[in-house]
């Protein structure tokens, strides 16, 4: 799977669904089968950057998960 926002493969996973980009800093969750999309403020707060990404960018496929 590859980041929508910087296109990067340095995914991890952080919890069940819940992945974390180490290269541009944002959080990724699966929910059915769409990516959300939250920037971490440094109070540790969300700020959502769904509005940023079509449907098409943000829908899962399987053979995405695998790759």
């Amino acid at each position: 799977m590859h980041c929508p926002n910087c296109r990067g493969k340095n995914l991890g996973k952080i919890g069940v669904q819940l992945y974390y980009c180490w290269t541009c800093y944002i959080e990724l969750s699966i929910e059915k089968g769409k990516l959300n999309m939250n920037q971490i403020e440094p109070d540790g707060s969300l700020s959502p950057l769904n509005d940023l990404f079509s449907e098409e960018e943000r829908t899962i496929l399987e053979d995405r998960l695998l790759s």
